[in-house]
C-alpha cells in the first residue's frame, strides 16, 4: 500500500474480518502492519467494540502497539443512544487515549445507529482529538456538504473521508471530501482521482472515476468474498479464503472479476503497483469525461 502511493492505511475496520479474530489476533495484525510500514507511516485501527470500556481499551491498546490513530463508530444498543449519551461515549474513549487522532466513523449499515450530521459538527467541537470524519452514511455527498457548511463559522479544520468502496466518488470529492479509506483494491486509482481533483483537473478525474466504477461496483457486493480474491489476484494475498461462516467466492463471481480487470487494465500486471497513468494513455475514451 505504501509502494502504491497512499498517504496512510487502515486496518481492523467494521466492514473487513476484525470482527472474527481474537484478541491474540488482533494484536499480532496491529504488530505485524506498524512493523511492515516505514517509520512514520500512519497505520490508524479501528477499535469499535459494543462496550465502552472494550472500545476504549482496545484504543489503549492500539495506541501502545504504535498505531497513529483509531477509528471508532458506535455501536447499536436495543434502545436508541440520545445525542448526549453518544457524546460521553466518544469523550470517554478519547480521555483513555489522550493525544491520540480519532477518526470518527459514521457508518449506518454496520452499525444500524443513525447519526445525524448535526451530532456530527457537535462531536468534532466538543471533542478535539476528532481529527477526521468518516462519512458513509448515505446521501453521502450531501452530507458532507451539510457538514461543511455547520463546521465553517467554528473554523474547526477537519479531514472527511469517505468509504464504500468509492462508489460515489467523485460526488464526494466535489461536496467537499478529502479522499477515501476504503478496502479497494486498487488504492492507486483513488489516489489519482484525488490528486487530479485537488490540480483542478476534474476531466481527469471523471475519466478514472468512469473508467473504474464497474470494478468498484463489483467489488462492494456484500461480504468481502470478493475482495479478498482481489487481493489474490494483486499478489497481495496467497488465499482468498474468508473465514467461517463467511462464504467463499463462487466460480462465476471470480470469472467474471477476472473479466473485468482484464477489460479495464489489458496487458497489466497487476500484481505490482500501477503507474501514474494507471496504463489507460492508450484509450482516448479516457482523455476526457
Amino acid at each position: 500500500m505504501a509502494a502504491a502511493g497512499v498517504d496512510g492505511v487502515t486496518i481492523t475496520g467494521v466492514l473487513g474480518e476484525s470482527n472474527r479474530l481474537t484478541d491474540a489476533e488482533r494484536e499480532t495484525l496491529i504488530r505485524t502492519a506498524v512493523g511492515a510500514l516505514p517509520a512514520g507511516f500512519p497505520v490508524v485501527v479501528g477499535t469499535s467494540h459494543p462496550g465502552t470500556q472494550a472500545t476504549r481499551a482496545l484504543s489503549q491498546m492500539a495506541q501502545e502497539l504504535g498505531a497513529a490513530g483509531v477509528m471508532v463508530t458506535p455501536s447499536k444498543e436495543g434502545v436508541p443512544v440520545n445525542d448526549a449519551k453518544m457524546v460521553e461515549y466518544f469523550s470517554k474513549v478519547a480521555d483513555g487515549v489522550p493525544g491520540l487522532p480519532i477518526v470518527l466513523q459514521d457508518h449506518p449499515a454496520s452499525t444500524q445507529v443513525h447519526m445525524s450530521v448535526p451530532l456530527l459538527v457537535q462531536l468534532t467541537l466538543e471533542i478535539p482529538q476528532v481529527a477526521c470524519v468518516k462519512l458513509e452514511a448515505t446521501p453521502t455527498p450531501a452530507r458532507i456538504a451539510l457538514f461543511r457548511k455547520l463546521l465553517e463559522p467554528h473554523r474547526r479544520d477537519v479531514s472527511v473521508l469517505t468509504g464504500l468502496g468509492a462508489l460515489y466518488g467523485m460526488f464526494e470529492l466535489q461536496a467537499g471530501g478529502n479522499g477515501f479509506m476504503t478496502g479497494f483494491a486498487f488504492p492507486e486509482v483513488l489516489k489519482a482521482m484525488v490528486t487530479a481533483h485537488d490540480n483542478g483537473d476534474k476531466g481527469a478525474a471523471w475519466a478514472i472515476y468512469q473508467r473504474f466504477l464497474p470494478l468498484m461496483v463489483f467489488e462492494q457486493q456484500p461480504g468481502v468474498a470478493v475482495r479478498k480474491e482481489l487481493y489474490k489476484l494483486r499478489g497481495l494475498f496467497q488465499s482468498g479464503h474468508v473465514r467461517h461462516p463467511g462464504g467463499e467466492i463462487s466460480p462465476y463471481a471470480s470469472e467474471t472479476l477476472a473479466a473485468i480487470i482484464k477489460g479495464t487494465l489489458p496487458n497489466m500486471d497487476v500484481t505490482k503497483p500501477l503507474p501514474p497513468d494507471l496504463g489507460l494513455s492508450e484509450y482516448s475514451g479516457c482523455a476526457s469525461a
